[in-house]
């Protein structure tokens, strides 16, 4: 018998006339990094309150239909002007709680070294509301693994944490005349003043030194010093003065920060994409599985829909055809790609019918996203293509028509208005009919928003997937062609043929015909790019970079 937590026994933790409160730790950034149980309790969420960082952490586990109210904290100017629309979050939680609600309030971090957290777990139990508390990765423990900076060492290195905005005199003389590691909560602008503070109480300014911002994310950025040598080294970097200034970091002291060691054990910014803003121009539903492969290899993909996905003009026809499926009109059905799945999917909805429809009829699939496609749909392929994933490949694997053991000699084709003739050609020299359906039709896409456009025009993304020759030409359509620092990257010959048409300088191409292998390869393409500059002396840039002296980039 598997153990069950005692969090999630089958009592509803909500009791008559009163809510309830999840006090959740959202990490320090990276959704990766929450709990199974936040996860729980985020999908039984009715309220949702959290800073709007955390928000974005944690908003994809929650219901479609949570509330999210805006936490705004209450300052003195609003109290003495009696605006009575502005609440902190203690009142919020307390509103819905009383409410009979569950609520969750999410806090960056862990709730036990969240102050503001423990004071509304105080005003839940004056109340007699019940809570508990989720405990979530410090962003004391969770920034530094991100860094590659160990806290602790065989020897059983002690370790002090500190937030610089509360320390006192007598806290910076303890840690100043500690040898261990002292991790430090502070502000990128406060991290040399922290510093000062550390060799004033005792520490050697030769002391290693490593400073994260945004840890665990892939904007997260870090930087080697030694206590006496962090702002000459933000100076030189131009990271300071910075509008940016305020924004929270980590610094680590002591041995176990040295810039020797975090070169071997940064697994997190050595990753072959780190930080480089992709362009997937594709739907999102088609992006997704693309998407999270490219976040595994540390990028930021952003997901521009170019081809939208209507009814044909005229249904009879495929109408005609799903009623044959039925009646036994047909051998074999071939799906060219999801979104087929997709259109025969609602049109066997629409008319009652499921997956048992398929019973004594072939499928075939193009590929393995289309036959996973069909797997969700209760229907397992014959036939997926053992070599190339393409409609050659399913033609090299198609058996020919046998009179003798092939009763029916029809194949039902569903498929897009602008889809190649190459299957159903070599289907007909394979002996058979073909039933050639347009299941849908593929129309260019609206443009993407404003600043989108002019990201792709002024050179703000470091890489973009073409994945078919339509995606090029739409793309460019809508949008405007990517700036030549834009790495581009194509899914095969007749795309990148199609790129090069429009100006562009094909950087990448992908050894098959698969959106995960032009992943893949995009990413072999980035680790040599990165092994170059390291191996040349030069710091590890993206391309969408801007390096002192070059050519501005054309923004219009």
């Amino acid at each position: 018998m598997s153990p069950t937590s005692p969090t999630t026994s089958p009592v509803s933790p909500v009791f008559a006339g009163h809510g309830h409160v999840t006090f959740l730790g959202a990490g320090p950034g990276d959704p990766g990094l929450l709990t199974l149980r936040a996860v729980e309790a985020l999908a039984g969420a009715d309220v949702l309150i959290a800073e709007p960082e955390v928000l974005e952490v944690v908003r994809g586990h929650a219901r479609a239909s949570v509330s999210t109210p805006e936490l705004t904290v209450v300052d003195e100017a609003s109290t003495a002007a009696g605006v009575p629309v502005l609440r902190d979050a203690v009142n919020l939680v307390m509103e819905a709680a009383r409410g009979g609600r569950r609520v969750v309030r999410a806090v960056t971090g862990d709730p036990g070294l969240d102050g503001n957290a423990g004071a509304e777990m105080l005003a839940c139990a004056a109340e007699g509301i019940p809570f508990e508390v989720v405990p979530g990765v410090a962003n004391v423990v969770g920034v530094p693994a991100y860094a590659g900076v160990p806290l602790r060492d065989e020897q059983g290195t002690d370790v002090r944490f500190v937030d610089a905005r509360t320390a006192d005199d007598r806290c910076w003389a303890e840690v100043g005349a500690s040898d261990g590691t002292v991790v430090v909560s502070t502000s990128l602008d406060s991290v040399a003043a922290a510093a000062g503070e550390l060799v004033a109480a005792g520490r050697k300014p030769d002391t290693p030194l490593t400073v994260t911002i945004a840890g665990t994310t892939t904007r997260q950025r870090t930087w080697n010093a030694t206590l006496g040598t962090i702002a000459q080294v933000f100076k030189q970097g131009k990271v300071l003065p910075s509008p940016e200034g305020h924004r929270p970091v980590i610094a680590v002291v002591g041995e176990r920060s040295a810039p020797a060691q975090r070169d071997q054990l940064s697994w997190f910014e050595s990753k072959p994409l780190f930080g480089w803003r992709v362009l997937v121009p594709r739907t999102k539903e088609q992006a997704a599985s693309l998407s999270d492969q490219l976040r595994s290899y540390g990028a930021v993909p952003h997901e521009v829909p170019t081809i939208a996905v209507e009814p044909p003009r005229t249904p009879q026809q495929m109408e005609r055809a799903v009623k044959g499926l039925v009646t036994g009109r047909y051998e074999w059905i071939a799906f060219t790609s999801v979104n087929a799945v997709k259109a025969v999917r609602e049109k066997f909805e629409e008319y009652g019918l499921d997956a048992r429809a398929f019973a004594g009829i072939k499928v075939a699939a193009v590929g393995e996203q289309t036959a996973a496609a069909l797997v969700d749909f209760g229907v397992k392929p014959d036939l997926v293509p053992s070599g190339e994933q393409s409609a050659a490949g399913l033609l090299e694997d198609w058996p020919p028509y046998d009179p003798v053991f092939d009763p029916i000699d029809r194949v039902f084709l569903p498929r897009a208005d602008i889809a190649t003739e190459t299957l159903v050609a070599g289907l007909i020299e394979l002996g058979w009919e073909v039933d050639d359906v347009t299941a849908y039709r593929t129309v260019r896409a609206s443009p993407p928003p404003a600043d989108t456009r002019e990201a792709i025009k002024g050179g703000g993304f470091d890489a973009v997937l073409f994945t078919s020759s339509s995606t090029v030409r739409n793309l460019v359509g809508i949008a405007g062609k990517p700036h030549n620092v834009t790495v581009i990257a194509c899914i095969g010959p007749a795309t990148a043929k199609t790129a090069e048409e429009h100006g562009l300088r094909v950087d990448v191409l992908s050894p098959e015909p698969s959106v995960h292998k032009l992943a893949e390869a995009l990413a072999e393409f980035g680790l040599r790019r990165r092994e170059a500059a390291l191996e040349a002396g030069d710091p590890v840039t993206r391309p969408s970079e801007r390096r002192p002296g070059a050519r501005r980039r054309r923004t219009t």
